[in-house]
């Protein structure tokens, strides 16, 4: 199996547009057994505490809701909500929201995979079955959640499977860290088409939107949805005064420069969306040989004040050094 290297997947990338035909290979480490360095202590009294309710995991700081990791196979994928503001306790992300009620908050999936949609509301079209989520590290600052998930198209059959580990890390009293690492794998040869349903994604709260009255900017200083859609970059980020409260607080989506496309495209809208993908902007299909691998690294912020305030480009600046 050969090693996808980033400089190897720009190069297939661009040979996109002439042969329509790109294979992709990675030999990754098993995110379970992946290392995530931790930061230091947080001023906090008391640290986490989980409970697991089927297919659910919540994680609470002092008894407070910080985040819930929901992935029942009734459901169309494997997401995370809520996932609450550091300073307000209010969540950050929506569960679902008009115009496009389909998005869930913090989650990964793709459409058009061998035809199938793994990402919109119908279930008959394709799932994302969870095996069953599990705690796999806890202390006082960091939750560690590892799950194993099938990509299962409507006669059943696994066309896809992704292994993700996701970290959830109290930095400070006004910074909250969502590590997500994930191994996709390619179970059958696969064909994805162009589509901007695609990779991991953040449906933003609303009131924290351009729409509402909030800010959409990027690692650039560009902002709102005409500067910032189709752009590269490192981060997009939501920010706004909270709803009924003097609270300004956001949420940040970091890509990671060892990712094979790294820095891709954004697909940003002002209603509240953000996705780092290159699949909206292709030209022709790629195809994904049996036992292909990609590992995909991403970091959720959650934040007090603004992106300047929370020093978002020194945050990942340590990150992709990390």
């Amino acid at each position: 199996m050969k090693n996808l290297t980033r400089r190897f997947f720009l190069k297939s990338v661009a040979l996109i547009g002439s042969t329509g035909i790109t294979a992709f290979n990675l030999k990754a480490q098993s995110p379970a057994n992946a290392s995530i360095p931790l930061p230091s202590p947080t001023s906090s009294s008391q640290g986490l505490t989980f409970n697991k309710a089927g297919y659910d995991i919540w994680i609470r700081k002092e008894n407070e809701i910080v985040a819930c990791y929901r992935a029942h196979p009734t459901q169309k994928y494997p997401y995370i909500y809520p996932f609450t503001g550091p300073i307000s306790g209010i969540p950050l992300t929506t569960e679902t929201a008009l115009p496009w009620y389909h998005h869930r908050s913090i989650f990964f999936g793709c459409d058009r995979v061998n035809g199938d949609d793994y990402w919109s509301q119908e279930l008959n079209k394709g799932k994302i079955v969870s095996s069953q989520p599990k705690v796999v590290g806890i202390s006082k600052n960091s939750l560690q959640i590892y799950d194993s998930c099938q990509w299962r198209s409507p006669k059943n059959e696994a066309v896809m499977s992704d292994e993700r580990k996701i970290n959830l890390i109290l930095y400070s009293d006004t910074i909250i860290f969502l590590d997500w690492e994930i191994v996709w794998k390619a179970v059958v040869d696969v064909i994805i088409q162009k589509t901007n349903h695609s990779l991991f994604s953040i449906r933003s709260a609303p009131d924290i939107t351009p729409s509402e009255g909030g800010n959409l900017v990027n690692a650039n200083g560009n902002k709102g949805e005409k500067e910032t859609f189709g752009k590269k970059s490192v981060w997009c980020a939501f920010y706004g005064k909270r709803k009924r409260t003097n609270f300004i607080e956001g949420i940040a989506l970091f890509d990671h420069p060892k990712n094979p496309w790294a820095p891709t495209e954004w697909f940003t809208r002002d209603y509240g969306f953000v996705s780092p993908t290159p699949l909206n902007f292709i030209e022709k299909p790629i195809n994904l040989k049996k036992e292909t691998l990609i590992t995909l690294k991403y970091r959720v912020v959650g934040f007090g004040g603004t992106p300047e305030e929370a020093q978002l480009d020194k945050l990942f600046s340590e990150w992709s050094k990390a």
